[in-house]
């Protein structure tokens, strides 16, 4: 417990009698009764003022959180006590992490149980923990201020993004997941086995019109065809300094993560394999191919633990480890950011002796801060420097990735926060396309 300054105050008081001692010869005994009647209200405040430890304390969380999203937590309360109280509660989340809703004040009615949510957005992958909560309230007579704290310790493990495969899976359910931003438009294949007839629309090619059965009903009637199932996904992660970097608490590596895992679900409902294979100087992670719809939660548990390092990604390691562990015929999705031109023209080295015998998708992570100094207007002459030297950075590499284009590779240049939807995007498009 801590005094207020309403307790403060009234001992301060006693000052007043003490310095007119010599003009008040009752001055000191005041003074005495003052110091002796604010300790005796003190104590009285202490006695009439309900224990904390007569409120019972929960935690209700996930075992499994999800990196760079809100996260809800709920902390229970019973007062076992007579009489209604007030308090601010504090609790201690898995670090490092933004909260919202923390700390908050609640009243707690007496043999009542009653909650309150707030909501953490961890940053970090891994094993992590809850650890206590921290109670605080005014005394009866709000001279003091009371502590208490439990030791709720609680182990979580934070994967990647999962609440996002969630939410894929049930808009997938609903045959609406234009509403997570994919271009439905593409599902549509041109694979050999048919599947139906159906009216012409104005998007359809001419080839796919059906003549027969145009003559029989007197307007355009258009085959559909099965998307190609069977086909093979691996995901080529880096893991290494430049993924490091971080926009909005998140780092690229997670975006990048997360973009797999959802990739990855809506290929193996696709009726494709996934496998991942993620290197920094080393490989770090080989996942072998995985099929079938409930599959993706064998890849998370997986990954989830998977850091970049603060070491130079060797990607011909990655290309040779990439022939080595798989030479089937795949889509090949390379995951990296690219720090400068020596860095782009490294990793564009690599990504050419991929194609072999694979379709290749780069898929580059744009420099935020990068772009958004482009942006900016200078003030300054060493401002105007900075913007024109990060635009000459952005033009270089802008000017790299197109060549890595023209020579037959396929390349997806984003925002970190565009990658998962404008990735899945891309994949629909290669399966109705029928490139793989």
């Amino acid at each position: 417990m801590m005094p207020r300054l309403s307790l403060l105050f009234l001992f301060a008081t006693a000052i007043i009698p003490f310095a007119l001692a010599t003009v008040w010869p009752m001055a000191e005994q005041v003074g005495i009764l003052i110091c002796l009647g604010a300790f005796l209200l003190a104590l009285v405040d202490l006695v009439i003022t309900p224990s904390l430890l007569a409120i019972e304390v929960h935690r209700d969380v996930n075992e499994v959180l999800s990196v760079g999203t809100a996260n809800s937590v709920k902390l229970w309360f019973t007062n076992r006590g007579s009489v209604p109280l007030k308090i601010n509660v504090h609790d201690e989340p898995p670090t490092p992490c933004h909260y919202t809703d923390l700390p908050f004040e609640i009243e707690l009615f007496p043999n009542k149980h009653q909650y309150s949510i707030y909501h953490v957005e961890p940053h970090h992958r891994g094993n992590n923990r809850f650890r206590r909560v921290f109670l605080q309230m005014k005394s009866r007579l709000k001279l003091w201020t009371i502590y208490d704290e439990r030791d709720i310790h609680q182990n979580v493990r934070i994967y990647p993004d999962i609440k996002s495969v969630h939410g894929v899976e049930l808009l997938a359910r609903r045959n609406r997941l234009a509403a997570a931003g994919v271009k439905l438009s593409r599902l549509r294949g041109r694979g050999t086995d048919f599947d139906r007839l159906r009216e012409y629309r104005r998007e359809d090619e001419f080839r796919s019109i059906d003549w027969k059965a145009t003559s029989r009903h007197q307007q355009l009637i258009s085959r559909e065809y099965v998307v190609e199932k069977n086909q093979n996904i691996i995901f080529l992660l880096d893991c290494g300094r430049s993924m490091c970097n971080a926009d909005e608490g998140v780092t690229h590596f997670d975006r990048a993560l997360n973009a797999a895992i959802l990739l990855s679900y809506v290929a193996l409902r696709q009726g494709d394999s996934v496998s991942l294979l993620a290197c920094s100087n080393k490989v770090e992670r080989w996942v072998p191919p995985i099929r079938g719809a409930g599959s993706i939660q064998k890849l998370i548990r997986q990954v989830y633990d998977l850091e970049p390092i603060y070491e130079a990604s060797d990607y011909q390691l990655m290309a040779e480890q990439l022939q080595v562990r798989y030479r089937k015929r795949s889509l090949v999705v390379v995951l990296t950011h690219a720090l400068d031109e020596v860095h782009m023209s490294h990793l564009g080295d690599a990504i050419r002796l991929m194609r072999w015998p694979h379709l290749v998708l780069g898929a580059f992570l744009r420099n935020v801060p990068l772009q958004e100094r482009m942006y900016s207007i200078p003030e300054t002459d060493r401002e105007a420097f900075q913007i024109a030297a990060a635009a000459e950075i952005v033009s270089t590499q802008s000017s790299q990735i197109a060549a890595l284009q023209q020579s037959g590779l396929l390349v997806l240049d984003t925002l970190p926060e565009n990658l998962s939807v404008n990735l899945i995007s891309r994949y629909l498009d290669i399966k109705a396309r029928q490139l793989l």
